[in-house]
C-alpha cells in the first residue's frame, strides 16, 4: 500500500519453502503491499533469480533486490541484469547494493581492502550504465573502457539503485551516490533520524527500512513470536542500530550475561521488544509505522516471522 507519507512492503523470507515462493509473492500482490523485497543471503537463494521469477508471476507489486554485495559481481554484468529486469517489468524494479556481511564476504575471499571506495565506484558506475550513458572508469576496483549498454537493452525507466549500508561513513556514501538507502532491521525512529543525518542526501532520496513484524490481536502473543528474530542484536554488526536507544548499555550487559542468543532474546524486557520490532495489534503496528514515516522513512518493509510464512503474511496485511 502507498500512503501519503510512505509505502508498506513485505520481505520474502530467505528460508521460505520453494513451493511457497510464487504463492507468497502473488498473495502479497493481492493483499495490496506496495513492495516485495527478496533477499540474497550467502548460502540461500540468489536475489536476481528470485526477483525475475516473482516479477513474472505477479501483476502490480514493485520488487526490490536487497541486497547485492558489490564485490561479488562485475558491475557491467549487474547493469545488464538490472536493465533486463526493468525493461521486462517497467517501473517495478529496485536494486540495492551493499558491502555484504563482512564475515560472509571474507569466507568467500571477496572482502575488499576499502569497502567504501568499492561501493562509491560501483554505485556511480551502475547508475551511469542504467541511464544509458557511457562508463569510462579507471578506479581502484571498477574499470570500464567506455562501455555503454545498447539502446535495445535499455529500460524506459532506469531502476532505482539503493545502498544497503550501516555506519556513518557508508551512509554518507549512500547520500552522495545512491537513489536511496536500505536499512536492515531493526529500524527505530531514532536510528532512522540518525541515519538521515549521516546520509545528508544531495537530491531526493528514498529511505527503506526493514523491520521484524508480527500482527496479532494479543500484544503478548505478537511480542513472544517476534523474540526469536531479535537474537542477533547483541552482535557488533548491529551496534549502530542500538546506539541511539536509551537502553544500549543495558542490552549489551544482558547479552554478555546470557547463556546464548536464544536466552538473550527471551530475557529482553517487553519494552525493548516493542521498540525493536513492529509487534502488536494492527492498530499498534500502524502507529509504529506512522512513527517511522514521521522520522523520515519513505518505505517500511515488514519481515514476517514464524514457520508459516503465508499465514504470517495474511496477518501482516491487516495493517494495510
Amino acid at each position: 500500500m502507498t500512503r501519503p507519507d510512505g509505502t508498506i512492503g513485505v520481505l520474502l523470507p530467505r528460508d521460505i519453502p520453494l513451493t511457497d515462493v510464487v504463492p507468497f509473492a502473488q498473495e502479497a500482490d493481492a493483499h495490496g503491499f506496495a513492495e516485495l523485497w527478496v533477499v540474497e543471503d550467502l548460502g540461500y537463494r540468489g536475489g536476481l533469480a528470485q526477483a525475475a521469477t516473482v516479477l513474472a508471476r505477479t501483476r502490480r507489486i514493485r520488487v526490490g533486490v536487497g541486497l547485492l554485495p558489490a564485490a561479488a559481481r562485475n558491475v557491467a554484468f549487474t547493469a545488464m541484469e538490472a536493465a533486463t529486469l526493468a525493461q521486462l517489468h517497467p517501473g517495478r524494479v529496485d536494486i540495492a547494493v551493499g558491502h555484504g556481511m563482512p564475515g560472509w564476504m571474507r569466507s568467500v575471499g571477496a572482502w575488499p581492502r576499502s569497502p567504501l571506495t568499492l561501493l562509491r565506484e560501483y554505485i556511480q558506475t551502475l547508475r551511469t550504465l542504467l541511464a544509458g550513458e557511457p562508463a569510462a572508469v579507471d578506479g581502484r576496483y571498477v574499470r570500464l573502457d567506455g562501455l555503454r549498454l545498447d539502446r535495445s537493452a535499455l529500460p524506459s525507466r532506469a531502476p532505482d539503485v539503493l545502498a544497503g549500508v550501516r555506519g556513518p561513513k557508508s551512509l554518507a556514501v549512500s547520500g552522495e551516490v545512491a537513489d536511496g538507502t536500505l536499512l536492515a532491521e531493526p529500524v527505530t525512529p531514532e536510528y532512522a533520524r540518525q541515519a538521515l543525518g549521516s546520509i545528508a542526501p544531495r537530491r531526493p532520496h528514498r529511505l527503506t527500512a526493514y523491520n521484524v513484524a508480527v500482527v496479532h490481536d494479543d500484544p503478548h502473543t505478537a511480542r513472544t513470536a517476534a523474540r526469536p528474530a531479535l537474537q542477533a542484536l547483541g552482535d557488533p554488526d548491529w551496534a549502530p542500530h542500538i546506539a541511539p536507544l536509551g537502553f544500549r548499555d543495558e542490552l549489551a550487559a544482558l547479552r554478555r550475561a546470557s547463556g546464548g542468543a536464544r536466552e538473550f532474546a527471551q530475557a529482553m524486557p517487553a519494552q525493548w521488544v516493542d521498540r525493536l520490532a513492529l509487534a502488536g495489534t494492527p492498530d499498534q503496528v500502524r502507529a509504529r509505522i506512522r512513527h517511522l514515516f514521521e522520522a523520515g522513512v519513505t518505505g517500511v518493509v515488514l519481515a514476517p516471522v514464524g514457520p508459516d510464512h503465508r499465514s504470517a503474511l495474511a496477518a501482516l496485511a491487516r495493517v494495510l
